[in-house]
């Protein structure tokens, strides 16, 4: 790898570490090329990525960056896994990690904050943004579903009571 590629994968990891949502890092020793294009489309499915780089630039690319302490994690065979999503990347590294004992998740960041294991763990806990905007618009569209409710029981049972005088008179 020449200057000008070295150059180009800092500039690389660079935006990866500031537009990310969350960046885990994990070792991946051991693991196959078929495991690591598993861990690929589990993550491109989830909207996420997978690079792997060498420490040194990766190190290179973190210096001035919020989340330049991760750097300390980036010792032997490192994998990033990332997304704009602040809790994709976290997931599917954690359930990738359940699955193969190869794949070992050291920590991480999310934004300025770093995370350690429990921390990736926590952050991969949490609802995904899909799983949160539905949440909210069911949190919306309920008040208005018990006000309609509301608005049209009352007619029925007026309805109710004028059928049932009409009955009594016509009898």
């Amino acid at each position: 790898m020449d200057r000008a590629q070295k150059e180009k994968v800092v500039e690389e990891l660079g935006q990866i570490f500031e537009s990310s949502g969350v960046v885990v890092v994990a070792h991946y020793t051991g693991m196959t090329v078929a495991e690591m294009q598993d861990l690929r489309a589990k993550m491109r499915e989830a909207g996420g990525s997978v690079r792997v780089a060498k420490n040194r630039l990766a190190k290179i690319a973190l210096e001035g960056k919020p989340c330049a302490s991760i750097g300390d994690l980036l010792t032997g065979m490192t994998v990033l896994t990332y997304s704009e999503d602040p809790v994709a990347a976290a997931k599917v590294s954690e359930d990738f990690a359940k699955g193969n004992q190869k794949f070992q998740i050291l920590g991480g960041a999310m934004g300025a904050s770093v995370l350690d294991r429990a921390g990736v763990t926590a952050v991969a806990a949490l609802p995904s943004r899909e799983e949160l905007i539905a949440q909210i618009a069911s949190c919306i569209g309920a008040p208005a579903a018990n006000i309609a409710g509301a608005i049209g029981a009352p007619a029925s049972n007026i309805a109710g009571i004028l059928s049932t005088l009409e009955e009594r008179d016509a009898a």
